[in-house]
């Protein structure tokens, strides 16, 4: 015994040590640029700003398709730096690119270099270069679809090459190079300089190759990025480059940062008060937690944008949604007389398969996203991904082994660790008639909303810049404006003038200058007479100018949020099925999970709430949410199909009996999640608030769809498709009885 307690010493002496160790790491000058000493945490443009890059157009009369593919290119270029970064189209002849995480914008233009040509040449050819003869090059960048770094471990030695993807024509050009150059070496050049001269050891016909033959990865990552800038259509030249301020407001990460720590103190009453001891414990796995979190972000080198942000938040809700199916499978084995070693060991064993059904198919979707998605959406997957497994290591060890030790140490009243009341069955599945006209009606006048106000609008919904593009407007005042002043003094005035909401304009500062840019909604030419008369009428402006750009969220992260979102419904529907051997739990889950994006989808539609990234993060927060609430019934429900089973108990029942189980735990884990949110919209900045709202909205509708759509779906479900009662043999007695009364 002796030995025991002197291991529960040890374990909390370990996990107090480890932590005050991890929050020094991070914590330290939390809200600067990087947080704290995490300096691979890198503050998206939306929270921090960074550098702005605009590139002339130097060929006469580009294409809309040639100036399109140099942005797709330029983005692969810039995503390097940071996966939140945007690259965009102003006016008719430029290009801008914005960076977060960088103070200099020397740093940046000497690392990116001036896009220039990019040429492939056989040794003949390289031969006329140099002498400076006329000369044809096998391919150019334009035939380079990608190019990447990678590490090739199928011999026996690690190897470090340059993966190369050509365009259809491309495909050609190389083979027939290839086919013709065997043993001879085809030089790569990029701005008259040879990049890499590999020999050809056979003819590649497949439209991939490999370069082989770097020293590191490092020099790997060079020639790949080498070829990506230069493989453009279009040839540019630096304008200008400047530093930018935070899209969100300057007040956006430290009110969010507030907001959170509130919130998570807020988070910690709830769950002292509810679950007593164990709520205590789960406030210091909750700690580790958030600490480990940022840890892994700064050893993935994380952007964090508000998307990513938006899946911290997430799975802070689903860490402390595992603590509460441990905690309320120890109240109810202790309420059934369980002795507390007993409730303790029961409680975890019984909550294994619901926590790890709800993890997985959310960690599920975020898997997909990461691998399909681009720009922001690969930040939230991975903010996501990563707290799904930190969530499920902390509550099935981390809290384990505390809650194991503090027993072990003498703290075995069952007073501390509370007892579950017997549970009062209601009837969900006779109520979920109305719940349905009620979702039908929401979704619908959602749906309808769409084509009123393309009539009265001219849009089914309010895009938002990052959609739509806009107007640019750059303007120099003689004195300066800090952000807060510009927001609350100049804002106003463009807005009135033009017209327009002042939730629908982003600011930015530019350091060291008197400059403030300006994007809006595509002003009209009558709209940016107004807009200039109404600024020089009111500030001493020296310069003044306007541009046309283009979205910054593009149709290619669009469709591949779309796709994405498609496969992991399906890999989770897939999953569902497989885990629960029936497919009708899938198909309800993958139907409730539809009905909660549908109907904050309505709210957004009705609202006329801006849609751009926040949207996109939103959704996503919904589907990860909705998901996991649902496994959580469908496991109870699961588990009282085999315990219920023998007594010819009805569908109906056994759903009431499991929505009814679980109730307190979908109440609970609901508001500790929203009130994480409630305090981000009650001190967040303008478009956080609005992001904070609808995320409330989808929480409130998680918690709704889990108790009165799941459940009742798949009872609907499997009485209408399947065959009706759980015990046959009850049907058959009762047909017999009739058929002799009869």
């Amino acid at each position: 015994m002796k030995k025991a307690k002197r291991n529960s010493v040890l374990t909390i002496l370990i996990f107090i040590l480890a932590l005050a160790l991890g929050t020094f790491t991070t914590v330290v000058g939390l809200g600067k640029e990087h947080i704290g000493t995490a300096e691979n945490i890198i503050l998206g443009l939306d929270l921090a700003g960074g550098v702005s890059i605009t590139y002339q157009i130097k060929d006469e009369n580009p294409t809309d398709q040639e100036i399109s593919d140099t942005v797709e290119r330029l983005q692969m270029r810039a995503d390097t730096y940071s996966t939140d970064s945007n690259v965009y189209r102003e006016g008719s002849d430029r290009i801008s690119i914005e960076i977060p995480g960088v103070t200099d914008a020397n740093k940046i233009l000497e690392e990116l270099g001036k896009p220039g040509a990019l040429e492939f040449m056989d040794e003949d050819n390289y031969s006329k270069y140099i002498a400076g003869e006329d000369y044809e090059t096998v391919l150019t960048g334009s035939d380079v679809k990608n190019a990447s770094a990678a590490i090739d471990n199928s011999g026996t030695v690690r190897e470090y090459v340059v993966q190369l993807v050509f365009s259809d024509e491309g495909t050609t050009k190389f083979a027939e190079a290839t086919t013709a150059n065997v043993g001879k070496r085809i030089y790569i050049i990029y701005d008259g300089e040879v990049a890499s001269a590999p020999t050809v050891q056979t003819a590649i016909t497949g439209g991939n190759a490999v370069i082989n033959g770097m020293s590191d990865s490092e020099e790997a990552e060079r020639l790949a990025q080498t070829i990506r800038i230069g493989a453009l259509p279009l040839t540019l030249e630096e304008l200008r480059s400047n530093e930018v301020g935070a899209t969100l407001g300057k007040d956006a990460l430290s009110t969010t940062l507030k907001a959170g720590a509130i919130g998570m103190a807020l988070v910690a009453v709830i769950m002292i008060v509810i679950y007593l001891l164990p709520g205590v414990i789960s406030v210091f796995a909750l700690l580790s937690y958030v600490v480990m979190m940022l840890l892994c972000l700064n050893g993935f080198n994380a952007s964090l944008t508000l998307p990513g942000l938006a899946g911290i938040v997430l799975t802070i809700g689903m860490a402390v949604d595992a603590n509460v199916i441990i905690f309320a499978r120890i109240k109810e084995e202790l309420g059934s007389g369980a002795s507390v070693k007993g409730a303790i060991d029961a409680g975890f064993d019984k909550a294994l398969s619901a926590i790890l059904d709800s993890n997985i198919t959310t960690l599920i979707a975020a898997v997909v996203l990461y691998i399909m998605g681009i720009g922001s959406i690969k930040g939230f997957a991975l903010t996501l991904g990563i707290g799904i497994v930190l969530s499920m290591f902390t509550a099935l060890f981390v809290t384990k082994r505390l809650l194991k030790a503090v027993y072990t140490l003498g703290l075995k009243d069952p007073k501390l660790y509370g007892a579950k009341k017997e549970t009062k069955v209601q009837n969900y599945v006779k109520f979920s008639r109305i719940a349905y006209v009620i979702s039908i009606a929401v979704i619908a006048a959602g749906l309808i909303a769409l084509p009123v106000f393309k009539g009265k609008t001219g849009s089914t919904l309010n895009y938002s810049l990052e959609f739509t593009g806009g107007t640019s407007m750059t303007v120099d005042f003689e004195q300066y404006y800090d952000l807060e002043s510009a927001e609350s003094e100049i804002l106003p005035v463009i807005a009135e003038a033009a017209g327009i909401s002042t939730a629908d304009i982003q600011v930015q500062n530019v350091k060291d200058s008197n400059e403030i840019v300006f994007k809006t909604p595509e002003l009209s030419v009558s709209q940016r007479e107004a807009v200039d008369d109404a600024l020089h009428s009111n500030f001493e402006v020296e310069e003044f100018n306007f541009e046309n750009i283009s979205s910054t969220i593009s149709s290619e992260m669009q469709r591949n949020a779309i796709v994405s979102v498609l496969i992991a419904t399906v890999l989770m529907l897939f999953y569902i099925a497989v885990r629960f051997s029936d497919v009708k739990f899938g198909a309800a889950a993958v139907i409730a999970l539809l009905h909660d994006v549908l109907v904050v989808f309505a709210v957004y539609s009705i609202g006329r709430l801006s849609v751009g990234n926040t949207f996109i993060a939103c959704m996503l927060t919904i589907v990860g949410y909705s998901i996991n609430a649902t496994i959580i019934i469908f496991d109870r429900i699961r588990e009282n199909l085999v315990t219920m089973k023998s007594k010819g108990t009805s569908y109906a029942d056994i759903v009431n009996t499991s929505i009814s189980q679980t109730f307190t735990r979908t109440i609970y884990t609901s508001l500790t999640t929203f009130v994480m949110v409630f305090v981000l919209y009650i001190m967040g900045v303008a478009s956080i608030k609005e992001f904070a709202l609808t995320l409330m909205c989808g929480i409130i509708c998680g918690a709704y769809s889990s108790v009165c759509i799941t459940g009742p779906l798949w009872h609907l479900l499997k009485t209408k498709l399947g065959s009706g009662d759980v015990n046959p043999d009850s049907r058959n007695v009762s047909n017999k009885k009739k058929a002799k009364k009869a």
